[in-house]
């Protein structure tokens, strides 16, 4: 196979920052070539300057063997690299065909918009892609994660992209969407477009990729073929050591009921929701998407409260309306999407840690600025995060640091419930075992944990006792000895579920 895109020696800084140095990397035609790292490595930089965002400050670029130099996206687009990014760049207003070619629809001779052509070449691009349910004239902003991502491959092809970069394609979709979006992958392979596959899931690398290169703080540390390689090698090139035990879960002292929900109903998700969390326990909530997880979290922490049902808190009825009575209550809830629910990305992590204690912190109605600096430092240097002051804006720093940020804030309200919805969703193999060792120290420490999670490695890794959802209720529970993989997917699935 021929090479489509060369890196060699590149190399980038930011203020205070070496993102990457001396950094290589090859991508062929008709390959998938999967880019490892853990957050921070400088897999974002290197997409970024593939595809015309930054500029390196040394290095070569070559594309079909010609050296290149990106001045902006444009000339990157120019040379058939598209990028699809985490955070989808279509417009929810438009319809599919207008997002597919916008800046580039088909015009009529007098130089106005032909709509029937663009509608024609729509749906011959989203048929190429072997998508026929599809309707072109339907506004984005009405259709599900899913679609929306065959949206943007559709609109990637429109320019004839021959290197196409996905970053964590898979983070916001459901299994069936996933394997739909691998079928497409798979097409675009056959057809020789190139792929840079960016993804923290071992098992996507394992099915997907011919190759993968790994970076490692901001340097180039291999490249293998994914025949020869197995998981504990990725991981120990990613990490630069090798980890035993993704899964720190450390014994801890399970003692009386700090939560308990009787019957709570939330239609049409949350259908009569019964169970308990202990001082101390970590109790994981698996169930397939749809199920109600994440609505019983809402329920319970006051977002969403229930028509029916009660809640107990050391055994007594409480009434939460709103996300603050549940705080006073000691409750606070790590949502699933830590961007628009978890963190104000526009401020920096010193304002961030302090959003759940601000009332604390004041004194005559003004913000004491020392502690919150204090309160900010403590944790940074608490959780390990890595940022270069108090003031960095949150949404430069990586995923894990992130997610490690909205941890942080809640602990700052010293809880005693703490319930966490996908907790590591997104994040690298270091920052999820940091993350999991933070959550055995707190359940140490007396904490009740509910955690959520679509990784039934992390639910059985990490569970006291594992809650099984289906269809708004606990379908079945299993206490650590007797939760296996086999026995909780069965659960999730059938009509019947073993309880205990």
């Amino acid at each position: 196979m021929s090479e489509l895109l060369e890196l060699a020696g590149v190399t980038k800084s930011f203020p205070g920052v070496k993102a990457l140095q001396e950094a290589q990397f090859s991508l062929r035609a008709g390959e998938v070539h999967a880019l490892l790292g853990e957050n921070g490595a400088g897999k974002s930089t290197m997409i970024k300057i593939v595809s015309g965002v930054y500029r390196p400050d040394a290095g070569r670029i070559l594309v079909n063997g010609q050296a290149v130099q990106f001045n902006n996206p444009h000339e990157a687009k120019s040379h058939g690299v598209a990028t699809i990014y985490q955070e989808l760049s279509l417009y929810p207003e438009l319809t599919v065909a207008e997002n597919i070619f916008l800046g580039h629809c088909p015009r009529t001779r007098f130089g106005l918009i032909d709509w029937a052509e663009t509608h024609r070449r729509a749906r011959e691009i989203l048929e190429s892609l072997e998508i026929h349910d599809m309707d072109v004239t339907r506004k984005v902003g009405s259709m599900t994660v899913g679609n929306r991502q065959r949206v943007e491959i559709a609109k990637a092809l429109s320019q004839n992209a021959k290197i196409l970069i996905m970053d964590e394609p898979t983070a916001s979709l459901s299994e069936a969407d996933v394997q739909r979006l691998f079928e497409i992958v798979r097409l675009l392979r056959e057809r020789g477009v190139g792929i840079i596959y960016i993804s923290h899931r071992m098992e996507e690398v394992f099915e997907l990729a011919d190759r993968v290169t790994v970076l490692r703080d901001g340097q180039y540390v291999g490249t293998r073929h994914v025949s020869d390689v197995n998981e504990a090698e990725l991981i120990q090139m990613m990490v630069g050591r090798t980890i035993d035990q993704l899964f720190p879960k450390l014994d801890a002292e399970i003692g009386q009921p700090v939560l308990e929900v009787r019957d709570l109903v939330r239609p049409p998700l949350t259908r009569g929701v019964s169970f308990t969390l202990r001082a101390g326990e970590i109790v994981g909530m698996a169930g397939l998407v749809g199920s109600g997880r994440s609505e019983v979290a809402q329920v319970i922490f006051g977002i969403n409260p229930p028509v029916r049902g009660e809640i107990l808190i050391d055994g007594k009825p409480v009434h939460i309306r709103n996300p603050g009575e549940a705080m006073k209550k000691g409750i606070a809830y790590v949502p699933e999407d830590r961007g628009s629910q978890g963190l104000v990305r526009a401020m920096n992590v010193r304002q961030n840690m302090s959003l759940a204690v601000l009332r604390a912190l004041a004194r005559a109605n003004f913000i004491d600025d020392k502690r919150e600096f204090s309160l900010a430092r403590e944790m940074i240097e608490r959780l390990n995060i890595k940022a270069y002051s108090t003031e960095q804006i949150v949404n430069k720093l990586s995923g894990g640091n992130q997610q490690k940020i909205v941890i942080g804030k809640w602990l700052a309200a010293k809880p005693r419930v703490l319930i966490m919805d996908e907790p590591t969703r997104g994040i690298d193999v270091g920052a999820k075992a940091e993350i999991h060792r933070l959550m055995s120290t707190l359940a140490q420490q007396g904490m009740a944990i509910l955690m959520i999670s679509s990784e039934l490695p992390e639910v059985l890794g990490m569970s006291d006792r594992v809650l099984v959802m289906r269809e708004g209720r606990i379908a079945a529970e299993f206490p650590r000895a007797q939760a296996t993989q086999e026995v909780i997917a069965s659960a999730m699935m059938s009509q019947t579920g073993a309880a205990s």
